[in-house]
Protein backbone atom coordinates (compact mmCIF):
# COMPACT_ATOMS: atom_id res chain seq x y z
CA UNK A 1 0.00 0.00 0.00
CA UNK A 2 1.67 3.21 -1.17
CA UNK A 3 5.02 1.48 -1.81
CA UNK A 4 4.72 0.45 -5.43
CA UNK A 5 8.13 1.86 -6.38
CA UNK A 6 9.88 -0.05 -3.60
CA UNK A 7 8.07 -3.26 -4.54
CA UNK A 8 8.95 -2.67 -8.19
CA UNK A 9 12.64 -2.37 -7.30
CA UNK A 10 12.57 -5.70 -5.46
CA UNK A 11 10.70 -7.35 -8.34
CA UNK A 12 13.51 -6.28 -10.66
CA UNK A 13 16.00 -7.77 -8.19
CA UNK A 14 14.11 -11.07 -8.19
CA UNK A 15 14.04 -11.12 -11.98
CA UNK A 16 17.81 -10.56 -11.97
CA UNK A 17 18.27 -13.49 -9.56
CA UNK A 18 16.13 -15.70 -11.79
CA UNK A 19 18.31 -14.65 -14.74
CA UNK A 20 21.45 -16.06 -13.03
CA UNK A 21 22.31 -12.71 -11.47
CA UNK A 22 22.45 -11.61 -7.84
CA UNK A 23 21.03 -8.87 -5.64
CA UNK A 24 21.26 -7.46 -2.13
CA UNK A 25 18.96 -5.01 -0.36
CA UNK A 26 18.75 -3.44 3.07
CA UNK A 27 15.11 -2.57 3.77
CA UNK A 28 15.17 0.17 6.38
CA UNK A 29 12.16 1.44 8.32
CA UNK A 30 11.10 2.53 11.78
CA UNK A 31 9.54 0.10 14.24
CA UNK A 32 5.99 -0.48 13.05
CA UNK A 33 6.63 0.90 9.55
CA UNK A 34 5.67 -2.36 7.87
CA UNK A 35 9.08 -3.94 7.22
CA UNK A 36 8.00 -7.48 8.05
CA UNK A 37 4.91 -7.21 5.86
CA UNK A 38 7.06 -5.81 3.04
CA UNK A 39 9.59 -8.64 3.37
CA UNK A 40 6.82 -11.26 3.34
CA UNK A 41 5.39 -9.68 0.20
CA UNK A 42 8.80 -9.85 -1.47
CA UNK A 43 9.10 -13.54 -0.55
CA UNK A 44 5.70 -14.30 -2.07
CA UNK A 45 6.68 -12.52 -5.28
CA UNK A 46 9.90 -14.56 -5.41
CA UNK A 47 7.91 -17.78 -5.03
CA UNK A 48 5.71 -16.77 -7.96
CA UNK A 49 8.89 -16.26 -10.01
CA UNK A 50 9.78 -19.93 -9.27
CA UNK A 51 12.51 -19.04 -6.80
CA UNK A 52 13.14 -20.87 -3.55
CA UNK A 53 13.08 -18.68 -0.44
CA UNK A 54 14.52 -19.14 3.02
CA UNK A 55 14.00 -16.71 5.86
CA UNK A 56 14.65 -16.19 9.56
CA UNK A 57 14.65 -13.48 12.21
CA UNK A 58 17.95 -12.68 13.83
CA UNK A 59 18.00 -13.08 17.61
CA UNK A 60 20.57 -13.25 20.41
CA UNK A 61 21.08 -16.93 19.56
CA UNK A 62 20.93 -16.46 15.77
CA UNK A 63 23.38 -14.26 13.90
CA UNK A 64 25.58 -14.21 10.80
CA UNK A 65 28.94 -14.79 12.48
CA UNK A 66 29.64 -16.67 15.69
CA UNK A 67 31.72 -19.44 17.20
CA UNK A 68 29.17 -20.87 19.63
CA UNK A 69 26.60 -22.23 17.19
CA UNK A 70 24.61 -19.02 16.70
CA UNK A 71 25.40 -18.78 12.97
CA UNK A 72 24.56 -22.45 12.46
CA UNK A 73 21.33 -21.82 14.37
CA UNK A 74 20.43 -18.99 11.99
CA UNK A 75 21.10 -21.22 8.99
CA UNK A 76 19.07 -24.09 10.47
CA UNK A 77 16.10 -21.81 11.19
CA UNK A 78 16.23 -20.34 7.68
CA UNK A 79 16.36 -23.77 6.01
CA UNK A 80 13.47 -25.02 8.16
CA UNK A 81 11.50 -22.13 6.65
CA UNK A 82 12.53 -23.03 3.08
CA UNK A 83 9.58 -22.42 0.77
CA UNK A 84 8.56 -23.00 -2.83
CA UNK A 85 5.46 -22.01 -4.75
CA UNK A 86 3.83 -25.36 -3.93
CA UNK A 87 4.96 -25.28 -0.27
CA UNK A 88 4.80 -21.58 0.67
CA UNK A 89 4.38 -22.34 4.37
CA UNK A 90 7.93 -23.71 4.67
CA UNK A 91 9.48 -27.12 5.19
CA UNK A 92 10.18 -27.49 1.47
CA UNK A 93 13.69 -28.99 1.66
CA UNK A 94 12.57 -32.66 1.44
CA UNK A 95 10.36 -31.98 -1.58
CA UNK A 96 13.17 -30.10 -3.36
CA UNK A 97 15.65 -32.93 -2.81
CA UNK A 98 13.01 -35.48 -3.83
CA UNK A 99 12.28 -33.51 -7.00
CA UNK A 100 15.98 -33.44 -7.85
CA UNK A 101 16.32 -37.20 -7.40
CA UNK A 102 13.13 -37.96 -9.34
CA UNK A 103 14.20 -35.81 -12.29
CA UNK A 104 17.64 -37.44 -12.35
CA UNK A 105 16.05 -40.90 -12.39
CA UNK A 106 13.69 -39.86 -15.18
CA UNK A 107 16.52 -38.37 -17.24
CA UNK A 108 18.60 -41.52 -16.76
CA UNK A 109 15.72 -43.74 -17.89
CA UNK A 110 15.00 -41.59 -20.94
CA UNK A 111 18.66 -41.47 -21.98
CA UNK A 112 19.62 -44.99 -21.05
CA UNK A 113 22.34 -43.74 -18.68
CA UNK A 114 23.17 -44.82 -15.12
CA UNK A 115 21.40 -42.62 -12.58
CA UNK A 116 24.64 -41.95 -10.72
CA UNK A 117 26.23 -40.53 -13.87
CA UNK A 118 23.31 -38.13 -14.35
CA UNK A 119 23.51 -37.02 -10.71
CA UNK A 120 27.28 -36.51 -10.95
CA UNK A 121 26.89 -34.43 -14.09
CA UNK A 122 24.20 -32.23 -12.56
CA UNK A 123 26.17 -31.72 -9.36
CA UNK A 124 29.44 -30.84 -11.12
CA UNK A 125 29.00 -27.07 -10.52
CA UNK A 126 28.77 -27.72 -6.77
CA UNK A 127 32.04 -29.64 -6.66
CA UNK A 128 33.91 -26.50 -7.68
CA UNK A 129 32.56 -24.60 -4.67
CA UNK A 130 33.83 -24.54 -1.09
CA UNK A 131 32.20 -27.41 0.80
CA UNK A 132 30.69 -28.77 -2.38
CA UNK A 133 32.15 -32.28 -2.13
CA UNK A 134 30.38 -33.27 1.08
CA UNK A 135 27.24 -31.40 0.01
CA UNK A 136 27.13 -33.47 -3.19
CA UNK A 137 27.97 -36.66 -1.30
CA UNK A 138 24.97 -36.15 0.98
CA UNK A 139 22.67 -35.64 -2.01
CA UNK A 140 23.96 -38.86 -3.62
CA UNK A 141 23.48 -40.65 -0.31
CA UNK A 142 19.86 -39.48 -0.29
CA UNK A 143 19.41 -40.94 -3.80
CA UNK A 144 20.82 -44.32 -2.71
CA UNK A 145 18.54 -44.31 0.33
CA UNK A 146 15.65 -43.41 -1.99
CA UNK A 147 16.46 -46.42 -4.20
CA UNK A 148 16.87 -48.77 -1.23
CA UNK A 149 13.83 -47.52 0.66
CA UNK A 150 16.06 -46.58 3.61
CA UNK A 151 14.04 -43.87 5.36
CA UNK A 152 16.52 -43.48 8.22
CA UNK A 153 19.36 -42.69 5.80
CA UNK A 154 17.14 -40.22 3.94
CA UNK A 155 16.36 -38.54 7.26
CA UNK A 156 20.07 -38.42 8.13
CA UNK A 157 20.84 -36.77 4.79
CA UNK A 158 18.19 -34.11 5.33
CA UNK A 159 19.41 -33.59 8.86
CA UNK A 160 22.91 -32.85 7.53
CA UNK A 161 21.54 -30.41 4.94
CA UNK A 162 19.64 -28.62 7.71
CA UNK A 163 22.85 -28.27 9.77
CA UNK A 164 21.35 -30.28 12.60
CA UNK A 165 24.46 -32.36 13.35
CA UNK A 166 26.33 -30.68 16.22
CA UNK A 167 29.59 -32.62 15.72
CA UNK A 168 31.54 -34.17 12.85
CA UNK A 169 31.76 -37.45 14.76
CA UNK A 170 27.99 -37.82 14.93
CA UNK A 171 27.66 -36.96 11.24
CA UNK A 172 30.34 -39.50 10.24
CA UNK A 173 28.50 -42.23 12.11
CA UNK A 174 25.44 -41.70 9.93
CA UNK A 175 26.84 -40.48 6.60
CA UNK A 176 30.00 -40.84 4.45
CA UNK A 177 31.12 -37.26 5.12
CA UNK A 178 34.04 -35.60 6.88
CA UNK A 179 32.44 -32.27 7.71
CA UNK A 180 29.27 -30.61 8.95
CA UNK A 181 27.69 -27.25 8.24
CA UNK A 182 29.09 -25.18 11.10
CA UNK A 183 29.32 -21.50 12.03
CA UNK A 184 32.19 -20.81 9.65
CA UNK A 185 30.43 -22.45 6.69
CA UNK A 186 27.05 -20.71 6.72
CA UNK A 187 27.55 -18.17 3.94
CA UNK A 188 29.33 -20.66 1.68
CA UNK A 189 26.47 -23.10 2.22
CA UNK A 190 23.95 -20.45 1.14
CA UNK A 191 25.88 -20.30 -2.13
CA UNK A 192 25.78 -24.10 -2.39
CA UNK A 193 22.04 -24.09 -1.74
CA UNK A 194 21.60 -21.52 -4.48
CA UNK A 195 23.50 -23.68 -6.96
CA UNK A 196 21.59 -26.79 -5.87
CA UNK A 197 18.08 -25.34 -6.21
CA UNK A 198 18.98 -24.19 -9.71
CA UNK A 199 20.10 -27.66 -10.81
CA UNK A 200 16.90 -28.96 -9.17
CA UNK A 201 14.87 -26.84 -11.59
CA UNK A 202 14.20 -23.62 -9.69
CA UNK A 203 15.11 -20.08 -10.74
CA UNK A 204 17.30 -19.19 -7.78
CA UNK A 205 17.44 -18.62 -4.03
CA UNK A 206 16.26 -15.58 -2.08
CA UNK A 207 17.51 -15.28 1.52
CA UNK A 208 15.50 -12.94 3.76
CA UNK A 209 16.70 -11.93 7.22
CA UNK A 210 14.60 -9.67 9.44
CA UNK A 211 15.33 -8.10 12.83
CA UNK A 212 18.88 -7.18 11.82
CA UNK A 213 18.76 -4.70 14.69
CA UNK A 214 19.87 -7.60 16.89
CA UNK A 215 23.39 -7.11 15.49
CA UNK A 216 23.21 -3.45 16.51
CA UNK A 217 22.26 -4.58 20.02
CA UNK A 218 25.31 -6.82 20.49
CA UNK A 219 27.29 -5.53 23.46
CA UNK A 220 30.66 -6.66 22.18
CA UNK A 221 32.12 -4.37 19.53
CA UNK A 222 34.25 -7.30 18.35
CA UNK A 223 31.16 -9.47 17.81
CA UNK A 224 29.39 -6.65 15.97
CA UNK A 225 32.35 -6.04 13.69
CA UNK A 226 32.69 -9.74 12.89
CA UNK A 227 29.04 -9.84 11.85
CA UNK A 228 29.43 -6.64 9.84
CA UNK A 229 32.48 -8.15 8.16
CA UNK A 230 30.34 -11.10 7.09
CA UNK A 231 27.76 -8.67 5.72
CA UNK A 232 30.52 -6.89 3.82
CA UNK A 233 31.60 -10.18 2.28
CA UNK A 234 28.05 -10.87 1.09
CA UNK A 235 27.68 -7.33 -0.23
CA UNK A 236 30.98 -7.45 -2.11
CA UNK A 237 30.20 -10.82 -3.69
CA UNK A 238 26.88 -9.53 -4.99
CA UNK A 239 28.13 -6.13 -6.17
CA UNK A 240 31.13 -7.72 -7.90
CA UNK A 241 29.05 -10.43 -9.58
CA UNK A 242 30.78 -13.32 -7.82
CA UNK A 243 27.56 -15.24 -7.13
CA UNK A 244 24.76 -16.44 -9.40
CA UNK A 245 21.10 -17.00 -8.73
CA UNK A 246 21.34 -15.70 -5.16
CA UNK A 247 19.82 -12.70 -3.44
CA UNK A 248 19.76 -11.29 0.09
CA UNK A 249 17.20 -8.98 1.67
CA UNK A 250 17.89 -7.63 5.17
CA UNK A 251 15.33 -5.80 7.28
CA UNK A 252 16.47 -3.28 9.89
CA UNK A 253 15.82 0.03 11.61
CA UNK A 254 17.43 3.41 10.83
CA UNK A 255 19.60 3.05 13.95
CA UNK A 256 20.93 -0.28 12.70
CA UNK A 257 22.02 1.43 9.49
CA UNK A 258 23.04 4.94 10.53
CA UNK A 259 24.43 4.79 14.07
CA UNK A 260 28.10 5.69 13.75
CA UNK A 261 29.04 3.94 17.01
CA UNK A 262 27.36 0.55 16.68
CA UNK A 263 25.34 0.50 13.43
CA UNK A 264 26.46 -0.46 9.93
CA UNK A 265 27.93 3.03 9.51
CA UNK A 266 30.38 2.25 12.32
CA UNK A 267 32.08 -0.13 9.88
CA UNK A 268 33.66 2.23 7.37
CA UNK A 269 33.82 -0.22 4.47
CA UNK A 270 30.07 -0.80 4.80
CA UNK A 271 29.31 2.90 5.20
CA UNK A 272 31.04 3.75 1.93
CA UNK A 273 29.00 1.12 0.08
CA UNK A 274 25.66 1.86 1.73
CA UNK A 275 25.66 5.65 1.88
CA UNK A 276 22.56 7.01 0.25
CA UNK A 277 22.38 9.42 -2.67
CA UNK A 278 22.83 12.94 -1.27
CA UNK A 279 20.49 14.28 -3.96
CA UNK A 280 17.63 12.02 -2.84
CA UNK A 281 16.09 14.52 -0.42
CA UNK A 282 12.80 16.37 0.04
CA UNK A 283 10.68 13.42 -1.02
CA UNK A 284 12.95 12.34 -3.88
CA UNK A 285 13.96 8.69 -3.88
CA UNK A 286 16.77 6.68 -5.44
CA UNK A 287 16.25 2.92 -5.49
CA UNK A 288 19.40 2.07 -7.45
CA UNK A 289 21.56 1.51 -4.36
CA UNK A 290 21.47 -1.36 -1.85
CA UNK A 291 19.41 0.60 0.70
CA UNK A 292 15.64 0.95 0.38
CA UNK A 293 13.98 3.31 2.82
CA UNK A 294 10.34 2.50 3.44
CA UNK A 295 8.64 5.81 2.81
CA UNK A 296 5.91 6.98 5.14
CA UNK A 297 2.37 6.16 4.12
CA UNK A 298 0.43 9.23 3.08
CA UNK A 299 -2.92 9.91 4.80
CA UNK A 300 -4.57 8.91 1.51
CA UNK A 301 -2.72 5.58 1.52
CA UNK A 302 -3.78 4.89 5.08
CA UNK A 303 -7.38 5.79 4.29
CA UNK A 304 -7.40 3.20 1.49
CA UNK A 305 -5.80 0.65 3.83
CA UNK A 306 -8.46 1.18 6.49
CA UNK A 307 -11.08 0.77 3.78
CA UNK A 308 -9.56 -2.56 2.80
CA UNK A 309 -9.64 -3.72 6.42
CA UNK A 310 -13.29 -2.71 6.61
CA UNK A 311 -13.96 -4.78 3.46
CA UNK A 312 -12.26 -7.82 4.99
CA UNK A 313 -14.55 -7.64 8.02
CA UNK A 314 -17.55 -7.45 5.65
CA UNK A 315 -16.21 -10.30 3.47
CA UNK A 316 -16.28 -7.90 0.52
CA UNK A 317 -19.98 -7.11 0.90
CA UNK A 318 -20.41 -3.31 0.87
CA UNK A 319 -23.87 -3.64 2.40
CA UNK A 320 -22.30 -5.28 5.48
CA UNK A 321 -19.75 -2.55 6.26
CA UNK A 322 -19.55 -1.99 10.01
CA UNK A 323 -18.83 1.74 9.64
CA UNK A 324 -19.47 4.38 6.98
CA UNK A 325 -16.73 6.32 5.17
CA UNK A 326 -16.92 9.21 7.61
CA UNK A 327 -15.93 6.84 10.43
CA UNK A 328 -12.60 6.16 8.71
CA UNK A 329 -11.92 9.87 8.42
CA UNK A 330 -12.92 10.48 12.04
CA UNK A 331 -10.70 7.59 13.16
CA UNK A 332 -7.68 9.04 11.33
CA UNK A 333 -8.29 12.52 12.70
CA UNK A 334 -8.46 11.11 16.22
CA UNK A 335 -5.19 9.20 15.73
CA UNK A 336 -3.52 12.31 14.33
CA UNK A 337 -4.53 14.33 17.38
CA UNK A 338 -3.36 11.61 19.74
CA UNK A 339 0.05 10.58 18.34
CA UNK A 340 0.74 13.08 15.54
CA UNK A 341 2.33 12.16 12.22
CA UNK A 342 3.51 8.80 13.59
CA UNK A 343 0.04 7.41 12.89
CA UNK A 344 0.96 7.11 9.19
CA UNK A 345 4.75 7.00 9.47
CA UNK A 346 4.62 3.82 11.60
CA UNK A 347 1.09 2.54 11.02
CA UNK A 348 1.23 -0.83 12.79
CA UNK A 349 -0.49 0.26 16.00
CA UNK A 350 -3.00 2.41 14.12
CA UNK A 351 -4.04 -0.61 12.06
CA UNK A 352 -4.18 -2.77 15.19
CA UNK A 353 -6.42 -0.18 16.88
CA UNK A 354 -8.73 -0.04 13.84
CA UNK A 355 -9.07 -3.83 13.80
CA UNK A 356 -9.93 -3.79 17.51
CA UNK A 357 -12.37 -0.94 16.87
CA UNK A 358 -14.19 -2.96 14.19
CA UNK A 359 -14.09 -6.13 16.31
CA UNK A 360 -15.98 -4.42 19.12
CA UNK A 361 -18.57 -3.05 16.70
CA UNK A 362 -18.99 -6.46 15.09
CA UNK A 363 -19.57 -8.19 18.42
CA UNK A 364 -21.70 -5.41 19.90
CA UNK A 365 -24.12 -4.45 17.12
CA UNK A 366 -26.04 -2.01 19.36
CA UNK A 367 -22.92 0.16 19.81
CA UNK A 368 -22.57 3.25 17.59
CA UNK A 369 -19.16 3.83 16.03
CA UNK A 370 -18.93 7.47 17.11
CA UNK A 371 -19.33 6.38 20.74
CA UNK A 372 -16.06 4.42 20.51
CA UNK A 373 -13.83 6.84 18.61
CA UNK A 374 -12.77 8.73 21.72
CA UNK A 375 -11.72 5.48 23.40
CA UNK A 376 -9.31 4.51 20.61
CA UNK A 377 -5.77 4.65 21.99
CA UNK A 378 -3.12 3.75 19.41
CA UNK A 379 0.29 3.64 21.03
CA UNK A 380 3.24 5.40 19.51
CA UNK A 381 5.94 2.93 18.47
CA UNK A 382 9.02 3.21 20.65
CA UNK A 383 12.28 1.62 19.52
CA UNK A 384 13.94 -0.81 21.86
CA UNK A 385 17.05 0.72 23.34
CA UNK A 386 20.19 -1.40 23.20
CA UNK A 387 21.91 -2.14 26.44
CA UNK A 388 24.76 0.14 27.37
CA UNK A 389 27.68 -0.44 25.03
CA UNK A 390 30.39 -1.90 27.16
CA UNK A 391 33.49 -1.61 25.00
CA UNK A 392 35.44 -3.46 27.72
CA UNK A 393 33.24 -6.52 27.44
CA UNK A 394 36.13 -8.54 25.98
CA UNK A 395 38.63 -7.54 28.68
CA UNK A 396 39.90 -10.41 30.81
CA UNK A 397 41.83 -9.84 34.04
Amino acid sequence: MGRSQEVGALVRDIDRIADAGSAVRFVIGEYGAGKTFFLNLVRLIALERKCVTIHADLAPDRRLHATGGQARGLYAEAVRNMATRTKPEGGALPSIVERFVTECVREAEDGGSPVERVIDRRLTPLLEMLGGHDFSTVLKTYWRAHEDGDDSLKAASLRWLRAEYPTKTEARQALPVRSIIDDADVYDTFKLLSAFVRVAGYSGLLVVFDEMVNLYKLQSSQARNQNYEQLLRMLNDVLQGNVEGLGFVFGGTPEFLLDSRRGLYSYKALQSRLEENSFATEGRIDLSGPVIRLQSLSPEDLLVLLGNIRSVFALGDASAFLVPDEAKTAFMEHCNKRIGEAYFRTPRNTIKAFVQFLSVLEQNPDTQWHELIGAVSPDKEEPEEPEADDELVDLRI
